[in-house]
């Protein structure tokens, strides 16, 4: 009999332990969500330094990174610290750095982190204008990663849930 209650529990730790799995993907979809449209927030004030106020590009990540906060807005304060101290680094080479060195906590993809990678590539050596094609270009990216966001969200929450409870069960029948 204490066999049957052991088999039992061991069989709902499996069930709830899946279950949670599936709601933590379906969580991560959700945070990726976010994070990249606070990215976008970012660009768009970025874009505004750049282009409006007229600010050296150190300046531009400084006051981007203060006004946004939360860890993409550490990103910006991160390069903007290392600009100003110019040890004749690249700023190509220092936001490459950067975004490698970005916690894993931070949901992006590795596809957001190249096209992330890709709008450093052009920044801060063209003129104005350029710069300002470069942001409008990676703003772009940037829509067309939201909507396919946006639009699979429902549909990607329910089939992480729905795995991870079928997953769960499975195990358990599959165990017995």
């Amino acid at each position: 009999m204490g066999n049957t209650w052991l088999r039992l529990a061991g069989a709902a730790l499996v069930i709830v332990s899946c279950s949670g799995l599936g709601f933590y993907m379906a969580s991560q979809w959700n945070e990726h969500l976010k994070t990249v449209e606070h990215l976008r927030k970012m660009i768009f004030l970025l874009k505004g330094e750049i282009v409006y106020a007229n600010s050296p590009l150190a300046e531009a990540f400084e006051r981007t990174g203060r006004k946004a906060g939360g860890q993409m807005g550490d990103l910006f304060l991160k390069v903007s610290e290392r600009l100003m101290g110019q040890r004749g680094e690249s700023f190509y080479g220092i936001w490459q750095e950067e975004i490698d060195g970005l916690p894993k906590e931070v949901c992006l993809s590795s596809e957001d982190k190249q096209n992330l990678k890709g709008l450093g590539e052009h920044l801060g050596y063209l003129d104005t204008g350029m710069q300002e094609r470069t942001i409008l270009l990676y703003l772009e990216q940037l829509d067309l990663s939201i909507d396919y966001l946006r639009n699979h969200k429902q549909e990607k929450s329910r089939l992480y849930t729905s795995l991870g409870i079928m997953g769960g069960l499975f195990l358990t029948i599959v165990m017995y």
